[in-house]
């Protein structure tokens, strides 16, 4: 059976490296998307270990499925705001909204009122990304009247910068410099702005809490820089055929890949519907005993064909599996193949093939595959 092995090892010494770089500020956990599609509770858990006190999920719904398996003093926030209609489940989950827009704030005040207490909130100013928060023209309407944030306990300031993978950006430091300038027009409370890359970015980003996302998981953080993450996802996908394949003879769905010469072609039990990229179709590659074995014709739902022409036959007979992520192979790696994003690749996974969670403290168990 093919196996996605999830090392929570490697999680917890990302967050540690993490939290050491931006202390005195705080590390959070950025576990929206079912935790980049490993496992949110599982993820939590662990990072709740390491010392994480602060997580971050996208919708109320995420929210409520995780808050039973947190510990009551994690904070749990929402990052995508307040829905129409969520107050009554935000309440329930405990969870902070992060209030992205007027008519956000405007909920949460009358949710207040009829709680009849005060109730906690991250407010979000748009610092120059143009996606979410709160615009000048708002933030200067609170100053204004301040009546406006009545009932809500501002917890947290934030902002998220749209090029904190690219240390280079001068959009970086405008992003700072704006985000303390509307910070400073809302009630005082811990600021946060930096993400994966921001938290690479020096302590001028750190403010007091950090939000990492790709980076806990083994993504790069920055496309330049010296910040390299210990991986924590490994995909061995089981060899389920091997023939000889005559020259001239095509390969997979529109018979696509011909070469003219004879070859063997591997068929491993992996495929779009496993959330393996069809962009990956005749690009990029998987790994049989260490050696490049590139793919061959069309990624199809179930199935991907893999050229095994330069593995040995004696070789090829002893492996059962070729790893598609893993010591040979990042998830950059494979992204960049595919022409997207760390990102995209995490949360496509799908949960068809089993899934080994490895422990922490249990690294020197952690060998899967073949």
């Amino acid at each position: 059976m093919s196996l996605l092995t999830i090392d929570l090892n490697a999680l917890v010494a990302n967050y540690r490296r993490i939290a050491a770089t931006v202390a005195p500020a705080r590390a959070a956990g950025v576990v929206k998307a079912d935790g980049y599609g490993l496992g949110a509770a599982i993820v939590a858990d662990a990072l709740y270990g390491a010392g994480c006190r602060d997580f971050f999920v996208a919708l109320t719904g995420e929210a409520s499925a995780l808050r039973p398996t947190l510990p009551v003093d994690a904070r749990l926030f929402v990052l995508n705001g307040l829905a129409p209609g969520d107050e009554a489940s935000m309440i329930a989950a405990a969870a902070i909204p992060v209030l992205n827009a007027p008519a956000d704030i405007a909920r949460w005040r009358a949710a207040a009122q009829m709680a009849g207490r005060r109730l906690p909130a991250a407010v979000q100013v748009d610092s120059g990304m143009s996606r979410l928060g709160l615009a000048p023209d708002d933030v200067a309407a609170i100053t204004a009247d301040p009546a406006s944030l009545d009932g809500i306990e501002v917890v947290l300031v934030m902002s998220h910068l749209a090029c904190g993978d690219d240390p280079g950006a001068a959009a970086n430091i405008a992003q700072r410099a704006r985000f303390g300038e509307l910070a400073a027009m809302l009630p005082d409370a811990p600021r946060s702005l930096a993400n994966s890359g921001g938290s690479f970015l020096g302590a001028g980003f750190h403010g007091d809490l950090v939000r990492p996302g790709i980076a806990l998981y083994g993504g790069a953080p920055q496309t330049t820089g010296t910040a390299v993450m210990d991986p924590v996802v490994s995909i061995d996908a089981r060899i389920v055929q091997v023939r000889t394949v005559p020259a001239g003879t095509g390969v997979g769905y529109g018979l696509t890949s011909v070469a003219p010469h004879d070859r063997r072609i591997a068929t491993l039990s992996y495929g779009y519907a496993d959330g393996w990229p069809r962009m990956l179709s005749n690009r990029g590659a998987a790994y049989v005993a260490g050696i490049c074995a590139p793919i061959a014709g069309r990624v199809s739902m179930d199935s991907i064909c893999i050229d095994v022409t330069g593995v040995a036959a004696d070789v090829l007979a002893r492996t059962s599996h070729a790893e598609l992520i893993g010591p040979h192979q990042t998830i950059d790696q494979v992204a960049a193949d595919a022409g997207t994003i760390a990102y995209e690749i995490l949360t496509g996974l799908r949960h068809r093939h089993a899934r080994r969670i490895v422990a922490v403290a249990e690294r020197e168990d952690a060998a899967c595959g073949s």
